[in-house]
């Protein structure tokens, strides 16, 4: 599981039943703060459509399952508990909070959509979906200014001992983000800021605080209890504000996704996790089947419950990863078969998949095969989503 997806949100606005909808873990669920103490991880899946049937076999996958032409590929789910008002500041769970979202590569903000959460999580009435958006996002802005701040005032002591330029020294500090010296000076210069920091005022530094994280920290939006009439009301005037713009929204109804994932246990009804239908095979109650029923108009105005579609959002449009399978155009001798598919980087080439598989692999690399064109390819290919790789390496 090469990536982590950090699912964040304020208390009692149903994201630890999403984290169970997306997972079937067992964990506290609850309407109060702080049901979630520690940070639960959980394996989430990314369904891709599977290879093998192109080359006439089945797969028989070492993770992750495939049903009927679909696989489903591991991530890392990981549910951060402690997100209040002022969590920069040491409020809530603060410190540990921070640090364990920025163990994610992207973040899922469940959003309770129709606005009877308080920004504590307490039970109330027509409260604002934007104004949730709106404090993560100051939350992490003001934890990433604190940190830049202390990068200006390393390049302003000089005492480093060697004149250097500002984007150095403000990648060190932030190192922890993943941003580098080049992507440091490609913000600033966007932002049309001098290569310096003595003329940036408070209001600079708050806008490339911002953008550095936008860039680091890409979000997207589970908008949860789309199900209902109140959430839906505030789908459009959110989902359509101008300031919202670099955020991707994904209607979600993490209640249906559970319900429909435990009758499919119970044998009461089939259901495959993302679908946009299901079909009962047993009979219900009376009151259980009317609930199915509407669960089933849900699915059909929204394509689906929208937990599988939100996390795959994450992976495939908001980091831009791709799956690619590594192996042969047929089984090996002992009948396996496309055993593996990893989700990583997207652009990167073929050698760098071969290290990504195993240092040692990487280190021996010769070129790889594209299995299904049949073709040799170089090192510096890059590889696309879905792609069949068989790696050629002298150890």
């Amino acid at each position: 599981m090469s990536y982590t997806i950090g699912l964040v949100g304020k208390p009692s606005v149903g994201k630890s039943t999403f984290f169970n909808a997306a997972t079937m873990n067992d964990v506290p669920e609850g309407a109060y703060p702080f049901t979630t103490i520690d940070p639960t991880v959980g394996e989430a899946y990314a369904r891709v459509e599977c290879a093998a049937p192109e080359f006439g076999h089945t797969c028989t996958p070492n993770h992750g399952y495939c049903e009927d032409g679909v696989r489903f590929v591991p991530t890392k789910l990981v549910d951060v508990a402690g997100l209040v008002p002022g969590a920069n500041e040491g409020k809530g769970l603060g410190n540990q909070f921070l640090t364990d979202l920025n163990e994610a590569d992207v973040l899922l903000h469940v959003v309770d959509f129709t606005g009877k959460t308080d920004l504590e999580g307490e039970p109330t009435e027509d409260h604002d979906p934007r104004e949730d958006i709106d404090f993560l996002e100051s939350e992490l802005d003001m934890w990433y200014l604190d940190i830049l701040k202390k990068g200006i005032e390393r390049y302003e002591s000089g005492y480093h001992g060697a004149e250097r330029d500002i984007e150095a020294d403000l990648a060190e500090q932030m190192s922890a983000f993943g941003i580098d010296d080049d992507e440091l000076k490609q913000v600033i210069l966007a932002l049309e800021l001098p290569l310096a920091p003595e003329p940036w005022d408070e209001a600079d530094r708050r806008r490339l605080a911002r953008e550095i994280r936008i860039r680091t920290k890409p979000m997207v939006v589970a908008a949860n209890k789309m199900d209902t009439e109140a959430a839906q009301a505030n789908w459009g005037p959110i989902t359509n504000d101008p300031g919202y713009e670099h955020l991707t929204f994904v209607p979600v109804s993490a209640h249906a996704e559970k319900a429909l994932k435990q009758g499919d246990e119970a044998g009461v009804l089939e259901y495959r996790p993302g679908d946009n239908g299901f079909e009962v095979t047993a009979d219900l109650p009376a009151e259980k089947a009317a609930g199915l029923e509407r669960i089933r108009g849900f699915l059909d105005e929204f394509g689906g419950t929208g937990v599988q579609r939100a996390v795959e959002t994450a992976l495939f449009e908001e980091l831009g990863a791709v799956a690619v399978f590594p192996g042969a155009h047929k089984p090996q001798d002992d009948g396996t078969f496309l055993q593996d598919c990893f989700v990583f980087p997207g652009g990167s080439t073929a050698e760098e998949f071969a290290y990504f598989l195993h240092t040692d692999i990487g280190e021996g690399f010769l070129h790889a095969h594209d299995v299904r064109s049949d073709r040799q390819i170089g090192a510096d290919t890059e590889l696309a989503h879905r792609d069949v790789i068989e790696i050629t390496t002298t150890n």
